[in-house]
């Protein structure tokens, strides 16, 4: 079984900009409910297929295929729910383990959040200093929920 372990914060300031290059992500929901959600993607030239599990703290089944990036494109704008989530993603290495800072634009144009993925819940990491308040408990901040309930209108 697939587990994603992960915790998401807000960021404190711009200090991360100057340390990675940053990926166009478009995605898009087939399903968005709260017991799973079915999610296409493209990265760059590359497609996925994403299901997920429902969230127990920072924990939820995770399970991810590459997939043709034709027929990601083409789910994307004729089966996915919308507005689709178009984010440009940053990842950063820090103590041992990547950061990834998701930057939205569309619908969602200036959120702008922080992930690390974990080995368990209770693994001990250290924050860069630009990263801020935790909000893994936000479903605000579920890319799922950024779809029907978008920042630009919170």
């Amino acid at each position: 079984m697939g587990l994603e372990i992960e915790r998401k914060f807000l960021l404190r300031n711009d200090g991360w900009r100057k340390l990675a290059q940053g990926k166009e992500y478009r995605q898009g929901y087939l399903s968005s409910v709260k017991e799973r959600s079915v999610r296409i993607r493209t990265i760059e030239d590359t497609g996925y297929l994403t299901i997920k599990g429902v969230s127990k703290g920072a924990v939820r089944m995770e399970y991810e295929y590459v997939i043709p990036v034709d027929e990601a494109r083409e789910m994307l704008e004729a089966l996915c729910e919308k507005p689709l989530i178009e984010k440009k993603r940053f990842k950063i290495p820090y103590q041992g383990l990547i950061w990834e800072v998701d930057e939205f634009f569309g619908e969602n144009q200036g959120l702008l959040v922080a992930e690390v993925e974990l080995s368990s819940e209770t693994q001990a990491f250290q924050k860069p200093e630009w990263v801020d308040v935790e909000v893994t408990h936000d479903s605000r901040y579920f890319n799922a929920n950024l779809v029907h309930h978008p920042f630009n209108k919170w």
